[in-house]
């Protein structure tokens, strides 16, 4: 069993052990070394191996978003990680532009090969934020004009947690031996009421990036895979407007290469190693 087979072979570490088990630290997408707590075989749809023949590691951390409880607390980040339990089940359990969140734009995607020119494709953030009619926090908040697009694109997952709004929060990036580095956000939303015309297609993306990893989901810190992990992505755009101020999302180590608080939110369709 991969669950299994998991936790045997995971490993608690101290800041200096990640080198001796062969991570290599200057590789693109690497968490903070002192953020390490574990590395162990990621053993997608029950398997030692990728499809493709890779083997994948996970690196677990207690890199969080900088806006999170844990994160503000001034408490030990590990032991607040290890007592907090990360949501239950697949439902939805947010407010914030939960119209937008939850619902898909009926537009032919726009096809990718690489982040960068998604990235710069996308309106400017100043306009966004102050965008006419406002964008606002709202519940019942959907898309603007700008936010109406469906895009596609081929890229790697490198690091990914599962937020408290019960969203897999996924952080995709360029090949990483492109530069300059990029990396944007893309979520599987929580899944809406079985009633919603949205539902089937939200679960069916939920569903297979869950089949891929199994007994191996994030908790509520990133996860970062070694190598990172090819995939095919398409979903509906999104701006974050919650954090156009403040702390803005994603792991701290990886922040100052995330232009955007865009995103692909909610993504409709993943597919790994393509």
């Amino acid at each position: 069993m991969a669950g299994k087979s998991s936790k045997k072979k995971s490993k608690s570490l101290t800041p200096h052990q990640p080198t001796a088990l062969g991570l290599s630290l200057t590789r693109a997408g690497m968490p903070a070394l002192d953020s390490v707590v574990a590395i162990f075989p990621l053993a997608p749809s029950g398997a030692a191996v990728g499809v493709t023949g890779t083997k994948y590691r996970i690196i677990r951390t207690t890199e969080v978003d900088g806006y999170e409880p844990i994160a503000t607390s001034q408490g030990d980040i590990g032991v607040s990680l290890a007592a907090a339990a990360p949501p239950t089940g697949d439902k939805f359990q947010g407010t914030d532009r939960k119209a937008a969140k939850l619902s898909i734009v009926k537009k032919k995607p726009e096809s990718f090969t690489d982040l960068r020119p998604l990235i710069n494709s996308l309106t400017e953030e100043s306009q966004m934020v102050h965008h006419v009619p406002k964008i606002t926090k709202d519940s019942t908040m959907n898309r603007v004009d700008e936010e109406k697009r469906n895009v596609s694109v081929r890229a790697f997952l490198y690091a990914a947690s599962r937020e408290n709004d019960n969203d897999f929060h996924l952080i995709v990036g360029r090949d990483p031996a492109k530069t300059p580095e990029m990396y944007m956000t893309m979520e599987l939303s929580g899944l809406p009421p079985s009633s919603s015309p949205h539902f089937k297609k939200l679960k069916s993306a939920r569903d297979s990036y869950k089949t891929f990893f199994a007994d191996n989901l994030p908790g509520l810190s990133y996860d970062f895979y070694d190598p990172p992990i090819p995939i095919d992505v398409a979903g509906s755009l999104f701006f974050d407007v919650t954090h156009s101020s403040g702390q803005r999302p994603g792991p701290k180590s990886l922040k100052s290469r995330m232009p955007v608080i865009w995103e692909v939110h909610p993504i409709t369709t993943i597919t790994f190693e393509p």
